[in-house]
């Protein structure tokens, strides 16, 4: 649940000074935006055409075991025919009552048959708020038509050599890999699902069920280990 890589404005994560310190409370604040940043551009296999409105989806997100917070996508067929998609991603850590990593992304996306044709979105990273607006026909988007967002639940094909970053608003390149069937773990329990790998500056294993609908995501980043799990299937 977007979707930047691990050296944003230029700062990386020491991990010879990341050993050195103890796991919760050295979690610096340039790591944790890795994290969220990754769970944004994590990709899936490309989805058939939509017959009916998409079931909602729902991720409980985890670091190192521990609740991280969630990553939810709603669906609304609207009067007009199109279909809106709301993105809301919300990852904090604390210690107590002190917060010390808050991310923030909501995003809304408008669909025309198989056609993207608004997104918006807002994210609040590190105490800043960054804002995207793009309309498809609009003369100053013509660079990203075509480019679909990463938002994950609408599939990608594997050799697709972009993305749309729903964070930045900007292209982004890619590569997938097919890993082929196994079983993952939801809430509601074992499903069967298909694997595709992500690699870029992080490596993202992402699942999907054999409909095509996001069911899972994991990826490790300088030590800590992310995962989603679906709270239903």
């Amino acid at each position: 649940m977007g979707v930047a890589d691990g050296e944003e404005n230029g700062k990386t994560c020491n991990p010879d000074d990341w050993s050195q310190r103890k796991p919760d409370m050295i979690m610096t604040r340039t790591c944790l935006r890795l994290l969220a940043t990754a769970c944004l551009t994590v990709l899936s296999l490309a989805q058939p055409a939509r017959a009916e409105t998409p079931r909602d989806l729902a991720f409980d997100v985890y670091r190192n075991g521990s609740a991280f917070g969630e990553h939810v996508v709603r669906f609304d067929d609207r009067a007009d025919g199109s279909l809106q998609v709301m993105v809301d991603i919300a990852l904090r850590v604390g210690f107590g009552p002190l917060t010390v990593f808050r991310y923030e992304h909501e995003a809304e996306e408008i669909w025309v048959d198989e056609d993207l044709v608004s997104l918006s979105a807002s994210t609040l990273k590190d105490g800043e708020r960054v804002r995207v607006s793009l309309t498809r026909g609009d003369t100053r988007n013509e660079a990203l038509a075509g480019l679909v967002p990463s938002s994950h639940w609408s599939g990608y094909p594997p050799g697709l050599p972009a993305v749309l970053n729903t964070e930045t608003g900007e292209p982004m390149p890619v590569e997938i890999e097919e890993l082929g069937i196994e079983a993952i773990r939801t809430q509601a329990g074992q499903i069967e699902a298909r694997r595709i790998r992500m690699t870029g500056s992080v490596v993202v294993d992402l699942w999907y069920d054999l409909d095509g609908r996001w069911v899972g995501c994991a990826f490790s980043v300088r030590g800590q280990d992310i995962e989603y799990r679906l709270r239903d299937s």
